[in-house]
């Protein structure tokens, strides 16, 4: 098994080929500003895409919050990350916050996220960074950076209208609303909600039918769907085509065809 990353504010574990990333800060509601939650999840994106007996990536929240996003004490007092002017501020969100979401872009598995509890500000968009998200019925979020007087600096308008559409997104993120899990399913923005109990059981099922897939093929598959997102159609299929000559090249390809060749035969 890869090196497991040393982490400050968050737990790491990895169990048949999934790796499960729990925020660990309940104290302050998973805030992503004023802990080392950036550097934790920043430093587990770039480990997961080194580890090669990792298939998914589970994200999820210690306590009654997965996460509240930015402090809102700290913006009170301008102190820590919203301190001084504006090129200070600016700075700190460029090599602070926004270090996550071109961090998990970047990640060459499936990201799940768990949501166990409200999902609010950056914390939401945290979740709309995955490709997946099951939530708990306790699970709440918002959007709400415009309640605080602030615009979503971390990705957030981003992320939303590609996963909902532009109109649903704009309406969310201009009223600052927050809305329950079963709003959210409807919605699009989680694909299951669960009560509390079963939400990683939920979670760790459709991980670990992820993770049943041949691990390099899988890899590069959450690569095409990510790139099918900026490419022209001819020139994704030039890429589709080499991916696929390096698929079946490979021992794995050979493997899960003659199973299937063997349960064909039963």
């Amino acid at each position: 098994m890869s090196n497991l990353p040393l982490l400050k504010d968050a737990t790491l574990k990895v169990e048949n080929r999934i790796a499960i990333l729990v925020m660990n800060r309940h104290d302050v509601r998973n805030a992503l500003t004023g802990t080392n939650l950036i550097d934790d999840i920043c430093m587990v994106a770039d480990w997961v895409n080194k580890a090669s007996d990792v298939s998914v990536l589970v994200i999820t929240g210690e306590g009654s919050a997965f996460s509240a996003g930015g402090n809102v004490k700290d913006m009170a007092d301008r102190a820590g990350d919203f301190a001084g002017d504006v090129a200070e501020v600016e700075n700190r969100y460029r090599r602070g916050i926004q270090r996550i979401p071109l961090a998990l872009q970047q990640v060459e598995v499936p990201i799940i996220a768990a949501v166990n509890g409200p999902a609010i500000g950056a914390g939401f968009d945290l979740c709309n960074m995955a490709d997946i998200r099951i939530a708990s019925t306790k699970a709440k979020f918002g959007e709400t950076f415009l309640n605080l007087g602030i615009i979503p600096g971390d990705g957030g308008a981003w992320f939303m209208q590609r996963l909902i559409g532009y109109q649903r997104a704009a309406e969310l993120t201009l009223t600052g609303r927050v809305i329950n899990a079963t709003e959210a399913q409807g919605y699009g923005i989680v694909m299951d909600v669960v009560e509390p109990r079963a939400l990683m059981e939920k979670t760790l099922k459709l991980a670990s039918k992820i993770a049943s897939q041949p691990p390099k093929a899988t890899r590069l598959t959450k690569r095409l769907l990510k790139m099918a997102q900026r490419m022209e159609l001819k020139d994704f299929l030039d890429l589709s085509a080499c991916f696929q000559g390096m698929c079946h090249n490979e021992d794995e390809h050979l493997e899960a065809v003659n199973s299937m060749i063997v349960e064909m035969s039963k």
